[in-house]
């Protein structure tokens, strides 16, 4: 009888203040599987972690560490710990229970056994993808900004950078329309997509792989009547433009992924481009807003 051995686990962090928390953020997310956020009370620093397996993905992580410290002027030291494949799956699970999220959705991990939540919609994930589980304030928030702007019933529907496909399983059950979901990571792509079929929408959430506003494909799909974005605070800015140009009048854009301290910043990016604040949900330092284009 063969053995197969577990793939060798690290977990791979830095410490740093909030202003660099983006930039190294995205380095971290660009090598791991998982990327986590902490920030200590006292110093006001955040802790930014990964877990990725040992020796894959380092020229993308020195490369992406490297563009870090430029953007940011800050210089941070990686560290690096082993991790036993099976205690961080089993601790993932210890810190992943079923979750409720603002009034209509439970959020919860294929490792429970138990029977959901009842009186909400329940999204099951895999508890192993830790970004787009429902932990984090920036997907909270976009779930929570969900609620509030169903009553509109929009039928073009896109998530931009959908990751684990939450948003647009969110969407879908929740508003029992197809949602275009989109991603320019092949991987994440793939989990979106089983995600939706182990949710039994599959039918609804078309996933596809694209550059974003680049993806001719998905500009087809427009005008959008709701897009979630749940980014980066600069990519947002950068984007702005084509998000009000493929926003339908009336339109709803869910942007996040943004500290407090952004917020401003991707607000008056936006704002420039025609688009108006109609709210924002506050989960922890993370900020979502809800912005609307004008009625032609």
């Amino acid at each position: 009888m063969s053995h197969r051995r577990a793939t060798p686990l690290e977990t791979v962090w830095v410490e740093v203040p909030e202003s660099a928390v983006e930039p190294y953020e995205a380095a971290l997310r660009g090598a791991c599987a998982t990327v986590g956020f902490f920030v200590d009370d006292a110093t006001r620093r955040w802790r930014i972690e990964g877990v990725k397996a040992v020796g894959e993905s380092e020229a993308e992580l020195i490369g992406g560490l490297a563009i870090a410290a430029m953007l940011s002027g800050v210089e941070a030291e990686l560290t690096r710990e082993a991790t036993a494949a099976e205690g961080w799956l089993a601790r993932t699970h210890a810190a992943f229970p079923e979750q409720p999220v603002g009034r209509r959705f439970a959020v919860r991990g294929t490792h429970l056994t138990g029977r959901p939540m009842p009186g909400r919609i329940t999204l099951t994930l895999d508890a192993g993808v830790a970004f787009g589980s429902g932990e984090h304030g920036s997907t909270r928030g976009c779930l929570i900004a969900l609620e509030r702007v169903a009553f509109r019933r929009p039928r073009r529907i896109l998530d931009l950078g959908t990751g684990s496909g939450i948003l647009a399983m969110a969407a879908a059950r929740l508003l029992r329309r197809p949602v275009l979901a989109s991603d320019i990571d092949p991987w994440s792509v793939r989990v979106a997509a089983e995600n939706a079929a182990l949710n039994g929408i599959g039918r609804l959430v078309h996933c596809r792989q694209g550059d974003g506003w680049g993806d001719p494909a998905l500009r087809a799909a427009g005008p959008f009547d709701l897009v979630f974005a749940n980014i980066l605070a600069r990519p947002l800015c950068r984007m702005a433009k084509d998000l009000a140009a493929h926003l339908a009048p009336g339109g709803t854009a869910i942007l996040a992924g943004l500290l407090e301290s952004q917020a401003r910043l991707v607000l008056a990016a936006h704002r420039r481009r025609g688009l108006v604040l109609e709210g924002r949900v506050r989960e922890g330092p993370w900020t979502t807003l809800i912005l609307r284009a004008g009625e032609v």
